[in-house]
């Protein structure tokens, strides 16, 4: 207690708590683990090896070298090996409201429902908050007639495991199927995803991350904020095709990636799909998924 009252750590850290129905925890997260990073690494004298699927923003490492203070990286890109101009389509819906509106979700639904018929099911519909999952839920139990699996329900193998039987179904997942969640062949054609995942901006550790940004001049939005919402949506995203033979359609819903021009990056970040905003391209498009 005294640790966490005092703040004389090395590093900048942020002091927070959170209340729980049981009781309250307090937490010290650091700022900036850099630097003690880039000082073990010395230490140890070895070479260290990061691989992954997502950790390239716009074709470049320097957000996520940046993070682990590694200031000269060597750097490799490799292309996948699915063949995504065959495999895949992905939808960019070109009639929706901003995602701020009241409406949004309803006539994201509306619009997305002719695809998911067409599909016969077989789809991830991937939400940015809860809030969103449940209205998309009372939403789809009245309008259409496909078995739902809502994260939450169930535990987390099981309701894969129903929806991967039912052979029709709609999963309605939040944060934590966005990643880690692997359904391959043709028990999975679709993807949708409501909005660009932004980190919610009252998250006490993210405040404190942007303030200091911008205490040294720094632009939070385009510093951390969409490379970090890039990140996440690539892995999202990563959701659809899972071997080389699998076929699938991926439904980016937000109409800021067409609108705003930081969606460019968003877009040049994630696998080479072919693009089209023609729902009956798409709907033929999964038809034959």
């Amino acid at each position: 207690m005294q640790r966490l009252h005092s703040g004389n750590e090395a590093t900048a850290q942020v002091r927070w708590f959170e209340l729980s129905p049981r009781g309250f925890s307090f937490q010290r997260t650091p700022l900036d683990v850099s630097a003690p990073l880039a000082e073990f690494r010395q230490r140890t004298g070895a070479a260290w090896v990061f691989t992954s699927a997502t950790l390239a923003v716009d074709g470049r490492f320097e957000h996520f070298a940046k993070q682990l203070g590694a200031d000269t990286p060597r750097t490799l890109l490799e292309q996948s090996p699915f063949d995504y101009a065959t495999q895949a389509l992905a939808w960019l819906p070109s009639d929706l409201p901003d995602p701020a509106q009241r409406d949004y979700v309803p006539c994201l639904l509306q619009t997305v429902l002719p695809v998911l018929q067409a599909s016969r099911g077989r789809a991830f519909l991937l939400f940015t908050s809860h809030r969103a999952l449940r209205e998309a839920s009372d939403w789809l139990a009245v309008n259409a007639n496909f078995p739902l699996f809502v994260q939450g329900s169930l535990p987390k193998n099981r309701l894969l495991q129903a929806f991967r039987q039912s052979g029709n179904g709609l999963l309605l997942g939040a944060a934590s199927f966005w990643e880690g969640v692997d359904v391959a062949g043709t028990a999975l054609s679709v993807v949708v995803i409501d909005k660009l995942p932004f980190a919610a901006p009252d998250d006490p550790v993210l405040e404190a991350r942007l303030a200091s940004i911008r205490a040294e001049g720094g632009n939070p939005f385009v510093d951390w904020q969409i490379p970090a919402a890039v990140i996440a949506l690539k892995q999202g995203v990563g959701r659809l095709i899972r071997s080389e033979t699998d076929r699938g359609l991926l439904v980016l819903c937000d109409p800021r990636l067409q609108r705003r021009s930081y969606g460019r990056s968003f877009l040049r970040s994630l696998p080479p799909f072919p693009l089209t905003r023609d729902r009956e391209v798409a709907a033929r498009f999964v038809a034959d998924c």
